[in-house]
């Protein structure tokens, strides 16, 4: 005890310059940051990108709670370290092997005599046969992993959004060759040809596409390679034209941007953390149990949830493509494929992105719990026991960041619009601003003339009573 009697003073006993250092950097890097998220939210409010602003709102609250969640444990330390359990329980669900027994009463924090002074509880007698609910050194641990998961959710939240967008420019070439006047000519809307022999049929129609397992056995492959090329991109977007827009606005309109401003839409709801998720994260924390082998399976769910979801749109797609030859063998113009729900898993599309937001979050959880375990424990641990359990975990979080980001994310951004109805962000956000305006304009103004009319009738009916009143009395 003599060696840590340095690490034990309190601030009475410590040096003014040392507490004011700290304090310091602490405020410094603190205004340094929130410095950047506000001018960043000023660009994107300046550049119009109100989803995006919205996002780094969700972002903002998400680390607010974090922090507050810190703060929790900060102050409720000594309370929680008060509590005391049986031994029986305290030995029990652990996330590592009991070391041996001399090891393990050499690296208790907690003797009888701090027994004594932490545990409150009057209900048991012996305590000797109790432990600490919770260490001060478990506290100080959940503290750094609580940072960690913070770290990573907003590193994987930008990179999903860079690998996203990156993926999504190459769009823009198609979008643009799709308005010149070359394309019109060659895709004569006028001519007609068998829908078998247009180059999206062909892509996906075969043996396969007949059979309820190989299709998605082809669509599982197909994922990998050329997830979303040109002729689909230009076929989806000439059927959603068709589906609710009029024909003359294929030169017109830009479908890249739209699915853009869906995707940003959409990133509102990857950035947060929802309670579901949370209570996920407990769950993976609870039976975190040796024996289990926690560490060698959970990586592999976002992989498995992240593939079943990219061979779902594979799936639409081509099943699209089976609708248009099952309406016809003959089709007039380019082939035009039918918006609906009932191609989406319970005809809602956007649980797809229910499961796309889990993925991320259960990446950026095991890299974070990865990364805690291993500055917290080193290697090898029985976290960390092999170097190949830290090679998969490793490759896989940056499979699943790389899938998910450059490959599903921008698909689902692109199938999704093929459901059965329009996005509000069909209009761009200086449109959609001047709509609600107008709407709030037009609202109130109603609201003003109804309260307008109804004065004027409580006078009237006032006037009227008052003469009816005065000629009874004639």
């Amino acid at each position: 005890m003599g060696g840590n009697s340095g690490s034990s003073r309190s601030l009475e006993e410590s040096p003014t310059w040392a507490l004011a250092s700290v304090c310091f950097t602490l405020i410094a890097i603190s205004l340094v940051i929130e410095h950047i998220i506000d001018h960043l939210s000023k660009l994107l409010i300046k550049h119009h990108k109100q989803a995006l602003h919205k996002a780094l709102e969700n972002l903002k609250s998400e680390l607010m709670l974090m922090g507050f969640l810190s703060l929790l444990l900060t102050v409720g330390q000594g309370i929680i370290t008060d509590i005391c359990v049986p031994k029986s329980l305290s030995n029990s669900w652990h996330p590592c092997k009991e070391k041996s027994k001399g090891v393990v009463e050499k690296s208790r924090t907690f003797d009888s005599k701090v027994l004594v002074s932490n545990c409150k509880s009057n209900l048991f007698v012996n305590l000797q046969n109790m432990d600490p609910f919770l260490s001060y050194d478990g506290l100080h641990q959940l503290h750094i992993f609580i940072f960690s998961l913070a770290v990573f959710h907003v590193l994987y939240c930008l990179i999903t959004m860079l690998l996203s967008k990156l993926k999504m420019k190459i769009w823009k070439s198609w979008e643009n060759e799709a308005k010149t006047a070359e394309y019109q000519f060659s895709h004569d809307p006028n001519r007609f040809r068998l829908a078998r022999n247009t180059s999206f049929i062909r892509r996906h129609l075969g043996f396969w596409s007949e059979s309820p397992i190989l299709i998605w056995v082809v669509c599982f492959f197909r994922q990998f390679v050329s997830s979303v090329p040109k002729i689909d991109f230009l076929t989806l977007r000439h059927g959603f034209i068709m589906a609710h827009l009029a024909p003359q606005s294929s030169a017109k309109f830009d479908f890249q941007k739209y699915i853009k401003r869906s995707l940003e839409e959409d990133f509102k709801v990857v950035v947060g953390i929802s309670p579901a998720l949370w209570l996920l994260a407990v769950f993976f924390l609870l039976f975190n149990i040796d024996g289990w082998y926690s560490y060698l399976w959970l990586p592999f769910i976002p992989l498995i949830v992240i593939l079943l979801v990219g061979t779902k749109l594979q799936v639409i797609i081509t099943k699209m493509a089976m609708q248009i030859v099952g309406d016809g063998d003959v089709i007039k113009g380019d082939p035009v494929v039918q918006p609906t729900d009932e191609l989406f898993w319970f005809k809602h599309p956007h649980l797809l992105l229910h499961f796309i937001h889990f993925v991320l979050f259960q990446n950026a959880f095991q890299l974070a719990f990865f990364t805690w375990t291993w500055y917290e424990f080193g290697y090898p641990s029985c976290f960390h026991k092999q170097f190949e359990d830290i090679l998969i975990r490793i490759s896989l979080g940056i499979l699943v960041q790389v899938l998910c980001s450059y490959v599903t994310l921008p698909l689902y951004a692109l199938v999704t619009q093929m459901g059965s109805n329009i996005r509000p962000t069909i209009f761009s956000e200086r449109v959609e601003a001047a709509l609600r305006k107008w709407h709030e304009t037009a609202r109130n103004r109603v609201a003003k003339n109804h309260r307008s009319v109804s004065s004027t009738w409580s006078k009237t009916s006032g006037a009227s009573f008052s003469l009816s009143h005065s000629s009874k009395h004639l």
